[in-house]
């Protein structure tokens, strides 16, 4: 008895522990909810070519007599000069950064950074949007998806850049641009869905614990974390998966119509050669290199939306991050 008594104490622990970080998210959310008509935040903008002189200028300095960095500065200046009188005339690049999580909770400035970019740019403007992913949920990225559809039904040239994995949802958002670049090593694709969920319940079978929980709508819940699945819940979650998996491949062919889909889309990923080969992406680069073409060629402005976080945020983030580990939600692309 001091065995079982203990072992359900500890279940209650874990349980009281799940509850008590939905409660902190829930709070945290609400918090947040309130505070963001005083913290908005605000579009950050950092000229990345004048950002790269300066660091070579440096090492210069470094190299140089000093007569010969001040006259490279007099020369600096003058270029600078030159350069405001002609703004109009120079196309610029924007540079976006999304790292995605579980989540995709960059999403949020995203959404931000495109609005003010389609409100400031020009005919000739491009964007450059460098992404590390390894997928998520499906609705998360599928809306990270249709914002970046925004700057294609605005004509502005989208170019991806993949440094480290653009994979399931990641490659979601990658296939939207006109051009995806990728690193020899990068990994790419993964075109596939997948769920996944433990199950407690012979676990509380065992301890004589009943699990009851009550819906309406024969598939209101297909599978579930303390109750008993059945076969026919399990087959209604690979129908929706399929389903999603099919929307997924169509998506993707209709932006890359010359990959061969049925080969690509069996959930594997690729490093960046092979990526090329199979048509996933157009080029291997690294986005420094990417990045410092574009800084030939015209003005290059890295935008950032930045908000500070507080503390309830913060621990909501904490928090989410918790229970993500504990339960990866039953419709992710992953």
């Amino acid at each position: 008895m001091d065995g079982l008594a203990a072992q359900y104490a500890l279940f209650l622990a874990e349980a009281v522990t799940v509850v008590l970080a939905v409660v902190g998210v829930a709070g945290g959310v609400a918090v947040v909810s309130r505070r963001r008509g005083r913290d908005a935040g605000q579009i950050q903008v950092t000229d990345v070519k004048r950002q790269l002189e300066a660091a070579g200028d440096r090492i210069q300095a470094a190299q140089l007599s000093r007569k010969a960095f001040r006259t490279l500065r007099k020369q600096r200046k003058a270029e600078r000069k030159a350069q405001k009188k002609q703004t109009e005339a120079v196309a610029c690049s924007y540079l976006l950064d999304f790292k995605g999580d579980l989540r995709a909770s960059a999403l949020a400035s995203l959404r931000e950074e495109i609005s003010a970019i389609l409100h400031a740019a020009r005919p000739g403007d491009a964007v450059l949007l460098r992404l590390e992913s390894g997928g998520g949920m499906v609705n998360r990225y599928g809306l990270a998806a249709a914002e970046l559809l925004r700057l294609r039904d605005a004509r502005l040239p989208l170019t991806v850049m993949v440094d480290a994995v653009a994979a399931s949802g990641g490659y979601l958002m990658a296939a939207v641009a006109d051009r995806i670049a990728a690193s020899p090593f990068a990994l790419v694709g993964s075109i596939g869905v997948v769920a996944q969920i433990p199950n407690f319940h012979r676990w509380l079978q065992a301890r004589d614990i009943d699990w009851e929980q009550f819906t309406a709508g024969k598939f209101k819940r297909t599978v579930t974390l303390f109750g008993e699945n059945t076969e026919t819940g399990r087959a209604k979650l690979r129908e929706e998966l399929e389903d999603i998996h099919a929307q997924f491949r169509a998506f993707v062919q209709d932006r890359r119509a010359q990959l061969d889909i049925e080969k690509v889309a069996t959930g594997e990923a690729w490093l960046g050669a092979k990526a090329l080969d199979l048509g996933l992406v157009d080029e291997l680069a690294t986005s420094d290199e990417i990045i410092r073409r574009a800084c030939q060629r015209g003005r290059v402005l890295h935008v950032c939306f930045q908000r500070k976080a507080g503390l309830s945020e913060r621990l909501r983030v904490s928090a989410q991050a918790a229970w993500d580990g504990i339960w990866q939600p039953p419709s992710p692309l992953g």
